[in-house]
């Protein structure tokens, strides 16, 4: 086996995750004369690789696949022609994925977009400078999990919240809409929780994730040592900037593990994540198990445990309003590509229809049809 595949030595594979599985997993390739390597950026078709000889230019023709899940991504091991091979050098393959991070994207055609591979942590990085947004944070929070990966809600610009407890008050807001995650406030200005943040991430990949503004740029910077990344001024008013960052990069962090920053988001569309919104609400999830009907809407049906949460105010209207409104959307996604679930909501749909034509019925003849 080539000697690129040997933990023992001190080859940037090692920094950058390179483990005994990644090389169980590449020994067909390392038969075939390829080179392993880590992606850490992707642009117009071309993508630079780290290799243990040092960071390679490779082009990606030979695996763009016409699924957008599959393509070459920041994260991914990659099988890299030899040095001298061709000229560009290509990617030949890439080794299965242990997590993806996915999410829908705007287009019509309902096409998932990958944004990172092979991440153990994804920091979701949220502003103190506006308003919290905790559906948002929800949203994120369900790819997050969806991804295979660990979420922690970093709440950024805490240096703007002097009053300590107004700040554990909204530390304890997400908490609620967190369960199972830490949520850390943060602030890369005065270096408060940076420490904190950085033992967490040590030792393997991390994503950073947010909307624009919210300081992505900064904390990369701050958990790099280095301004790698260009920072640009958010707005007072909505605290929102422009995309400062605008490819998904990967760096080596000084205390172990390496940091994939990704452009700031618009939008957070679901990707098949049922698995992950049922995580984000698993009260929700653990309150259903004790209703009557296995299949209860939550609505009117007798004996439904969430209804009596909300009644007796332990469960907030807010979440399981959020809850539907994460649910119904990544139904109607899976619709969009699963010919089966479409004609099951068809189904449904018309079932419900009927049952309220004859709720009428009996409501205006005292019979049913």
């Amino acid at each position: 086996m080539s000697s690129s595949l040997s933990l023992g030595s001190s080859s940037p594979l090692d920094a950058h995750g390179w483990d005994s599985g990644w090389a169980a997993a590449f020994a067909p390739y390392a038969a075939q004369g390829l080179v392993p390597g880590r992606v850490v950026r992707v642009d117009r078709g071309q993508c630079d690789v780290v290799t243990a000889d040092g960071t390679v230019r490779a082009d990606t023709a030979f695996v763009t696949p016409h699924d957008p899940l599959r393509v070459v991504c920041t994260g991914d091991w990659a099988a890299v022609d030899p040095e001298g091979a061709s000229d560009p050098r290509y990617v030949r393959a890439c080794l299965p994925r242990r997590t993806a991070f996915a999410r829908s994207t705007s287009s019509k055609r309902s096409e998932g977009q990958i944004l990172a591979a092979n991440v153990d942590h994804a920091v979701i990085a949220v502003s103190l400078a506006v308003e919290l947004d905790l559906g948002r944070i929800e949203r994120f929070l369900a790819l997050a999990w969806e991804s295979g990966a660990q979420p922690i809600v970093v709440l950024t610009k805490a240096d703007l919240v002097p009053d300590p407890v107004g700040l554990s008050y909204l530390v304890e807001d997400v908490e609620t809409v967190a369960p199972g995650v830490q949520v850390l406030p943060l602030s890369s200005a005065t270096g408060e929780g940076l420490d904190v943040l950085s033992a967490v991430v040590a030792g393997g990949t991390t994503v950073l994730l947010g909307v624009s503004g919210a300081g992505k740029s900064t904390l990369a910077n701050a958990l790099v040592g280095e301004d790698v990344m260009s920072v640009q001024a958010a707005r007072d008013v909505d605290g929102k900037g422009r995309h400062t960052t605008t490819t998904r990069n990967l760096f080596v962090l000084p205390g172990g593990g390496v940091l994939i920053d990704t452009p700031g988001l618009r939008g957070v569309g679901l990707w098949d994540a049922e698995a992950g919104v049922g995580q984000v609400f698993s009260e929700i999830e653990e309150l259903a198990a004790d209703c009557r009907f296995h299949d209860c809407a939550h609505e009117a049906e007798p004996g439904c445990a969430v209804a009596a949460a909300i009644e007796d105010g332990t469960l907030p209207v807010r979440r399981l309003e959020s809850f539907r409104k994460l649910m119904r959307e990544n139904q109607r996604l899976v619709a969009k590509t699963d010919a089966r679930l479409r004609g099951e909501i068809r189904r449904d749909w018309k079932r419900t229809m009927t049952a309220g034509r004859a709720a009428v019925e009996f409501k205006r003849n005292g019979r049913l049809r």
